[in-house]
């Protein structure tokens, strides 16, 4: 079925009409409508979207540096203690600074008007900006918590270094003792060796006095001996113990991680407790003053009324006196 005609005749009357009432034609090469000005509310809303964006991706960015403390073994990106403070530094200002600017950001909007349908996208938007930043706190307070407990596993092993370390020097020095000793020990032979007619005098001597040499640097007393042993308890034992609160301070380091999360997401949501109950406070003191007015309005009726039956006693009162009188 061609309605053409139709189509035609019902643009011309639009037309038409729109001449009659001083409306000009719209421009026809364009299809679609003139884009509608964005609200303040979705500028702002962008803006907070924006800043946790840029925060987000910052931190994925320099995540592998972040977390990378064995750089010299390895070709990734390198970072220092310092660098790492500051990134620390500037992520928390940031998620501060978001999350006070989706309070401020609720206040306002609580405070614009428009349908229901509009202001139940307004708290979702809220909800979903605010869940958005909840996530990029959860990736900072996850790496936060990877380097506390990488650093305390450097400082371990660097003390187990250092401990190492001071074992190794008192061995190469009694090496050291013991190379000089058998240096001397060969010159005197040496020398020895060219004297022709004392040599096996020099020989018995040599042999009588090596080992009185030898028991006077090498060889020890008992008393030495469980002496060096209770000092070697003594350092296993403290060694032991250092693992111990090292372990301990890690899974509380740890711990204070995990409870870091947590109380940011509970002050999170205190603050949207706290928006509630004032929302609510609000509108309470709204119905106090609506109820207060309208018992000043029922007062005010019950003073009329009051006014009303005054007059008609006093009507009627008059009415009957007059009415003896007549009659008398």
């Amino acid at each position: 079925m061609d309605i053409t005609t139709l189509f035609k005749a019902c643009v011309k009357t639009i037309r038409t009409r729109n001449r009659a009432f001083g409306v000009g034609d719209a421009d026809r090469s364009r299809i679609f409508g003139t884009r509608t000005q964005k609200s303040e509310f979705t500028i702002r809303a962008k803006e907070v979207l924006g800043q946790i964006t840029r925060l987000r991706d910052f931190l994925l960015e320099h995540r592998k540096a972040y977390l990378n403390f064995a750089s010299h073994l390895s070709d990734t990106p390198q970072m220092t203690d310092v660098e790492r403070d500051k990134i620390d530094l500037g992520a928390q200002r940031i998620m501060n600074t978001c999350s006070y600017l989706i309070q401020e950001f609720k206040k306002v909007s609580q405070k614009l008007d428009g349908s229901a349908q509009l202001l139940e996208h307004r708290q979702a938007v809220l909800d979903l900006v605010e869940s958005y930043l909840k996530s990029v706190c959860k990736i900072y307070s996850e790496q936060r918590a990877i380097r506390v407990k990488r650093a305390l596993e450097i400082q371990k092993m660097s003390k187990l270094e250092t401990e190492s370390k001071k074992y190794g020097e008192n061995f190469v020095i009694c090496n050291s003792n013991s190379e000089i000793f058998l240096k001397d020990h060969k010159e005197n032979r040496t020398q020895s060796s060219h004297n022709s007619s004392p040599r096996k005098v020099l020989e018995t001597n040599i042999i009588t006095d090596k080992p009185s040499l030898f028991s006077e640097d090498d060889q020890l007393s008992t008393e030495e001996m469980q002496m060096f042993e209770s000092e070697n308890a003594q350092l296993y034992n403290e060694l032991n113990s250092l693992t111990e609160e090292v372990k301990q301070i890690e899974s509380k380091v740890v711990c204070i991680a995990e409870l870091q999360e947590i109380f940011t997401e509970k002050v999170l949501q205190q603050d949207k407790d706290i928006d509630r109950i004032a929302s609510t406070v609000i509108g309470t003191t709204e119905n106090v003053k609506d109820a207060n007015e309208q018992i000043r309005q029922a007062i005010q009726r019950n003073a009329g009324l009051r006014v009303w039956i005054l007059f008609f006693l006093a009507v009627m009162s008059f009415t009957l006196l007059f009415l003896d009188w007549y009659n008398d």
